[in-house]
């Protein structure tokens, strides 16, 4: 197995991509602590690792509350003595042009990816400097590279990961820590069909979307969070500062 004995931290478990890869790690022999809002959501996830013969622990509470990310990693540290994968998949969009978007809305978007990202890896860091090795894995989008219509916001946000993820990548590779993100396209999550479910023609915008990607479907959480897996594995030992896509071929298109 890839991750045996190992720890990681995932956020946005509840559901989706981030509920994908808590599974694949847990299969993979990691114990994983599912961070979410959705506390619901999150006992899904719990029993899906639990029937895989998995182990994990829930954390419910705000992926933006740096507070609550401290005590999330720190009771984590202090249970297994170690941290060694990070996976910042929580996400948020609200849709919207720059004049049309709420400040509150754009910066709600901003807490969730950007600040959820930063926060969780400032708090995870010192920890991986300690062992001398670590992965994070970051989220980013397809989008962030494409660019789009109608979604400042979250287009905005995940372009700021990729640079985060970069320049964390650089300053903390002398400490045997990678950082890498995943561009995914689009994936079947709840997420997807709500911002779907945003347009008054929600099917012919889906249909659309769908025919965007050169492979003409949607992405599974499974397929992202195999991707998932190999960056958070010593399978990617040599890399780090990359973004990944797995998108469908919605950017060689």
């Amino acid at each position: 197995m890839r991750l045996t004995d190992e720890i990681a931290v995932v956020t946005g478990a509840g559901s989706g991509i981030g509920r994908a890869s808590a599974v694949a790690f847990a299969r993979e022999g990691a114990f994983v602590a599912l961070v979410d809002r959705d506390e619901a959501g999150m006992q899904e996830t719990l029993a899906a690792i639990r029937s895989a013969n998995g182990q994990a622990s829930t954390h419910q509470g705000d992926v933006g509350d740096g507070d609550f990310a401290k005590a999330v990693v720190e009771a984590t540290i202090s249970r297994h003595g170690r941290l060694d994968v990070l996976l910042t998949a929580a996400g948020w969009s609200c849709g919207g042009t720059v004049v049309t978007t709420d400040p509150a809305d754009w910066d709600a978007v901003f807490r969730t990816h950007v600040g959820g990202t930063w926060l969780w890896a400032r708090v995870a860091i010192p920890q991986m400097q300690r062992q001398n090795k670590g992965a994070i894995v970051t989220v980013a989008s397809q989008l962030a590279i494409a660019g789009g219509k109608g979604n400042s916001a979250y287009i905005a946000a995940k372009g700021a990961i990729i640079s985060l993820t970069r320049t964390m990548a650089l300053d903390f590779a002398p400490d045997g820590i990678r950082v890498n993100a995943i561009a995914p396209g689009a994936i079947e999550t709840p997420m997807l069909k709500r911002s779907f479910a945003r347009h008054a023609d929600s099917e012919g915008v889906r249909e659309a979307s769908r025919h965007r990607h050169a492979m003409k479907r949607f992405g599974r959480p499974e397929e992202v969070a195999e991707a998932a897996l190999y960056l958070a594995s010593d399978a990617s030992s040599f890399t780090t500062g990359t973004v990944l896509s797995v998108d469908g071929g919605w950017l060689a298109a």
